[in-house]
């Protein structure tokens, strides 16, 4: 069974007095104005408390002032085109996030989406408590509940439409020891970021899908917990536009199971990854 936490677990006091590593929060951001700012308020005031080291947003060359925003909320803000250049151009949130840890100092990284409506410094705090106050944990995930909003009616369920359909079915039948995850496609993660730079990055949406099944495959399931944050807002795909990101889960579930020798037959699909970090270094 995974091991599950809520993010009550874990107050400042706790964080502070197991904490050893240092910790970075890192924020992909794309045309976030309407929430980066708040967002990183609530990060930067953790990192007042002592709890984050480094604020990092990375940036894909929003034209609504996200960058300016965050860097008046006082994070470090970078371009993700200008980090690791050599790859060329960016190619999805894979590729930001990768390029972003290359960025990273902290020993601890912590990802979070920055397009969140109902963001909380519980957010990070639940995710970091894992690893710095419980033994063995070398990976962490969020978990939270998806109101379906459409207009001015809100439903308690209905997100996570891509979740429920295909991720945790697919988890369940080729990973069982991963399928007490509830929310296995969440975008707020936090892991040692020793074990971020041995895997590949998906440059697009099957980034979640395989980083998730590279961690268990390195470290094993009893390395992986969950946290529930309780609630999570943000705006909701129409039905038409999830046929692609469902479509980058079975690709990224499906590229693993060929490199277990559990799927035969040449690849539909040839699914685009940036190198292990470590093994960037290793060539230098």
């Amino acid at each position: 069974m995974t091991l599950t936490r809520h993010h009550a677990d874990f107050p400042l006091s706790r964080i502070r007095e197991a904490k050893r590593e240092t910790v970075t929060v890192c924020l992909p951001a794309k045309e976030t104005a309407a929430t980066i700012e708040p967002i990183v308020r609530d990060i930067v005031g953790l990192r007042q408390a002592g709890i984050v080291d480094q604020v990092l947003v990375v940036d894909a060359a929003s034209g609504d002032g996200t960058s300016e925003l965050a860097a008046r909320a006082d994070a470090e803000v970078v371009q993700e085109d200008d980090l690791l250049p050599e790859f060329g151009p960016s190619r999805g949130k894979g590729d930001a996030m990768w390029r972003g840890l290359s960025a990273c100092t902290g020993d601890v990284v912590v990802y979070v989406d920055s397009d969140s409506e109902a963001f909380g410094e519980h957010f990070v705090r639940g995710l970091v408590g894992p690893i710095v106050c419980e033994p063995g944990i070398d990976f962490v995930k969020g978990f939270y509940r998806r109101p379906f909003r459409l207009g001015d009616a809100v439903s308690d369920e209905g997100g996570g439409r891509v979740t429920e359909l295909t991720a945790k079915p697919l988890l369940r039948l080729f990973w069982p020891g991963l399928a007490d995850l509830r929310q296995p496609l969440a975008g707020e993660i936090a892991a040692r970021r020793s074990v971020l730079e041995r895997i590949p990055f998906p440059t697009g949406y099957a980034i979640e899908t395989t980083m998730l099944i590279d961690v268990h495959r390195l470290a094993g399931a009893g390395a992986i917990a969950q946290v529930d944050l309780e609630l999570r807002q943000n705006a909701h795909q129409p039905l038409s536009a999830l046929g692609g990101m469902a479509s980058a889960v079975l690709e990224g579930a499906a590229s693993r199971l060929r490199q277990d020798g559990r799927l035969t037959g040449p690849p539909e699909v040839t699914l685009e990854e940036r190198p292990p970090l470590a093994s960037l270094r290793m060539a230098a």
